[in-house]
């Protein structure tokens, strides 16, 4: 436990905004969340994370077990959309929005790099770690408990300032800080998320389903041919897939330019064709795709990811 005259609250949000995160909100660590811990419980219990087996981490359900010392989550955003705009016929391939760009692991590690190295330089007693999708900590509950935004009906966290489009990142210190509301959940009655998704890996309003999921497909499955019951859906998706933030009404109304230039697509990301990358050697993946996220899909499944929609694209013309 650290409280330390020297660092407020106030500050740290200065700090992390200066360092060029949109949104900072700080969570304190107030007992156990039994709830978000049930739900998780349940969806594993599921099968709802398929072959996802970090996901079963137990220091996810209970952030003691990942610091013992910590008493304060300072949760970040930061925006990464641009108004690029993907080619919609079918010889393109299409690419989570995520990926257009450098990997955001690279640019969200040295912004959370400074703000940890800064907090600890006010004190030799101040403990901090940082994490951005890199460790067992349930980064949306934490965003929402912090007040950034809330999580959605497919999942996603929400930002009334630049709706889905964010990356998340958060720091947990032994300060004691002053904490923010919880921000509370402004979906209402839409359900186009659920909706739109192609192969109904939304089962219900927060829950979705990985089995079902084209981004799960796509990004995490290893075997060497993917599901009939995804391909058919494919409509294109190679990496990831953006249909559930398409359709959002806060994502259609809000969204704004990031201020982050290497979040800017490479022109391999942005209109790649899928006879193209079917066909795509190692070397050449290796040449294409350089300090990019798409990096997590090796070779072989972007391969296999092309000739799948390729395949299903040649079925739906006979």
């Amino acid at each position: 436990m650290n409280q330390s005259p020297k660092i407020n609250s106030t500050e740290v949000k200065k700090k992390a905004l200066e360092l060029g995160f949109q949104k900072v909100g700080i969570a304190a660590i107030d007992g156990e969340n039994i709830t978000e811990t049930q739900r998780l419980q349940a969806w594993l219990a599921l099968g709802y994370h398929a072959d996802m087996e970090w996901m079963e981490n137990p220091k996810r359900q209970d952030i003691l077990k990942v610091m013992p010392e910590v008493r304060t989550i300072i949760s970040v955003a930061l925006n990464y959309y641009t108004h690029d705009q993907r080619p919609e016929t079918e010889e393109y391939a299409k690419i989570s929005r995520y990926a257009w760009g450098r990997d955001y692991h690279k640019i969200m590690h040295k912004k959370l790099k400074v703000l940890t190295t800064w907090l600890q330089g006010f004190d030799q007693s101040i403990q901090a770690r940082y994490y951005a999708d890199t460790g067992p900590v349930q980064d949306k509950v934490w965003a929402q408990k912090a007040g950034l935004g809330w999580i959605a009906k497919n999942g996603n966290v929400i930002t009334q300032e630049y709706g889905s489009w964010v990356f998340l990142g958060e720091v947990l210190t032994n300060l004691e800080l002053e904490s923010d509301r919880p921000h509370t959940e402004h979906c209402g009655t839409c359900t186009r998320c659920i909706e739109a998704c192609p192969t109904g890996a939304i089962t219900q309003p927060f829950v979705v389903d990985a089995n079902r999921c084209i981004a799960y497909h796509t990004i995490e499955n290893r075997n060497e041919q993917l599901p009939q019951t995804v391909t058919s859906h494919l409509q294109g998706w190679v990496a990831g897939c953006d249909i559930c933030q398409e359709v959002c009404p806060w994502n259609q109304r809000f969204a704004k330019e990031t201020d982050v230039a290497e979040f800017a697509p490479y022109p391999g990301n942005l209109v790649p064709k899928l006879v193209e990358l079917a066909l795509i050697s190692d070397s050449e993946w290796d040449k294409q795709f350089p300090a990019s996220a798409l990096r997590r899909i090796k070779p072989d499944m972007l391969r296999r990811n092309a000739r799948a929609n390729l395949d299903a694209f040649s079925k739906a013309k006979e």
